[in-house]
Parts: structure tokens; sequence; C-alpha cells
């Protein structure tokens, strides 16, 4: 009886201290995610002033490139927010709408520096949005969901362009382990790499107002 109590305090002490695999396969697995669900990482903020993407100050662009990122950003989380409902299809409508808003970006009206960080940035959007637009399945599609939130999140965040204050959050179990990035405008957790399967799985690292 002691060894079964035991077992099960132990059990109980991993569950509160880890996220558990995406994918169950056996009932301990299964009550070990429902654990770290109940966690408040949904509560969770970031410390003031810290900040996981470095970026440059470019709030001096002209607006109209400003409102151009704007409507990358806005494409971005609407494929986000379908990649959090595991809906492969829409996700590569989403995506196909990010690249032709990264296309309209006007990168000549920009000088210098500025241009060639609104290049690099909008390449990698593109690249990444890309290839979940050619993905039928939503774990490829998942897959290159990184890339695209740091060069988003990194354009955003240089040129200023989001009337909406945004939230970049981290999942420690995504991309086999090695952790993902998302943007949301909401503090609350709602994990794009896994959907429903760890819905709350994730803290909010950086807010950007």
């Amino acid at each position: 009886m002691m060894k079964k109590t035991f077992v099960a305090a132990a059990l109980a002490a991993f569950v509160l201290t880890s996220c558990s695999e995406a994918k169950q396969e056996t009932t301990a697995e299964t009550e070990n995610m429902a654990g770290h669900e109940g966690m408040a990482h949904n509560d969770s903020k970031a410390a003031p002033g810290k900040a996981v993407v470095d970026a440059p100050d470019y709030t001096s662009a002209a607006a109209p490139v400003k409102e151009q990122i704007t409507a990358v950003v806005d494409s971005y989380l609407k494929l986000k927010d379908n990649l959090v409902a595991s809906d492969a299809s829409k996700a590569q409508a989403d995506a196909k709408a990010v690249v032709a808003a990264a296309e309209k970006v006007d990168v000549a009206a920009l000088d210098g520096e500025q241009k060639a960080f609104a290049e690099e940035k909008l390449g990698e959007v593109k690249q990444a949005a890309s290839k979940i637009a050619a993905a039928t399945a939503v774990d490829a599609q998942r897959a290159e969901l990184e890339l695209l939130s740091e060069a988003t999140f990194a354009l955003t965040k240089a040129f200023d362009a989001t009337g909406q204050k945004l939230y970049y959050q981290h999942c420690p179990m995504a991309n086999n382990n090695d952790g993902g990035y998302w943007i949301s405008t909401v503090s609350e957790i709602r994990n794009p790499y896994f959907g429903d399967q760890m819905l709350k799985c994730g803290s909010t690292e950086e807010e950007l107002n």
C-alpha cells in the first residue's frame, strides 16, 4: 500500500513540473497532460521590459509601410488561430494571405538599413508561409510556424506596426522539445503547436504595446 502511495505521489510531482508529450498513448500520459493543463500558464506575464526578439528601432518609417506590415500581422493571426483549431485547410488559405500581404509591403519606400532589414524578415515570412500554404497536414504546417512567428514579430516590433497589444508566447514542447514561439492578441495561452492536445501549454515571454 505504501509503495502505491509513493508511486502516485511521484507521478503527481512530475505532472506539476513538466509538460507532457503531445500525443498520448497510455492512461498515465493522459493524466500527466491533464495535470499540466491545470497549471496557471495562461495567467503568466512576461517580466516588465523583457525582450526575447532583438529588433532595431525603425519607428520613424513612413506610415504606409507600417500599415502594410500590420496587414501581414493580421493575416498571421488568422493563420495562428486556425493552427490552434487544427484546421489545415483554413491554415493553407491564411498562409496564402500572409504571402500576399508580405508581397505588398513597399520596401522601396525604405532606405538603407531599414530596407535591408525589411527585405530579410519579409523573405523569411514568405518562405515559411509558402511552405505552410503548400502543406496539407497540420503537423507540417506547424513545423514552419517558428520562423514565421519570429520574423513577423521582429518586423512588427522594429516598425511599431500594430495598433493592439501583442503577446509573444512560447511552448517548450514544440518542435521536438526545441520549443516554439507564436504571437497572440490575448494573454491567455492557446497553443497553435498542439491545439486541443495541449491547449494551455506555454507562457508569455514578451509583450508589445
